[in-house]
């Protein structure tokens, strides 16, 4: 198994991993995170290759962030809380990544309104500028068609 972010840090790499397992790393940046199995089977060598029951695996991953990734029944015992304490403090983690997302949802919102606002700006200023060039050169071309009309004599 291993598990690499985009930017190219390795977090993990363990070998011979079988059963369940619980692999816990702090990511260096914000991005997202690749986590890839390498399944190798080593057959004996009096083994046959055509086997009528081939070995089959199941493999089962399980991603928790934030609040959830921890293991609150160790911070239970390594703090001696109660149990009570334990998933008040769960709780109010859970409640400050929420509140933070929140925040992050608002600041992105507020960026994505301006960034409309400007692009809502300079579409109406295009279409003024458009419309504005439309009539000019209708203009002109009534102008130009008379005062030719008016050479050639046929007005």
């Amino acid at each position: 198994m291993h598990i690499k972010d985009a930017v190219g840090n390795d977090y993990a790499r363990p070998r011979d991993v079988a059963g369940e397992n619980r692999f816990a790393f702090t990511s260096h940046a914000d991005s997202a995170f690749d986590v890839c199995f390498e399944n190798i089977l080593i057959t004996a060598p009096h083994a046959s290759s055509t086997e009528p029951n081939p070995p089959i695996r199941h493999i089962e991953l399980d991603i928790d962030i934030g609040a959830d990734a921890k293991d609150w029944s160790a911070i239970q015992a390594g703090e001696k809380l109660k149990p009570v304490e334990a998933e008040l403090r769960r709780l109010s983690e859970s409640a400050k990544e929420v509140a933070d997302e929140m925040d992050y949802l608002r600041t992105r919102e507020i960026k994505l309104r301006d960034t409309n606002e400007s692009t809502n700006e300079r579409v109406k200023w295009f279409a003024i500028g458009t419309m504005g060039m439309l009539i000019l050169l209708g203009g002109w071309q009534i102008v130009y068609l008379r005062a030719y009309f008016r050479s050639k004599h046929l007005i």
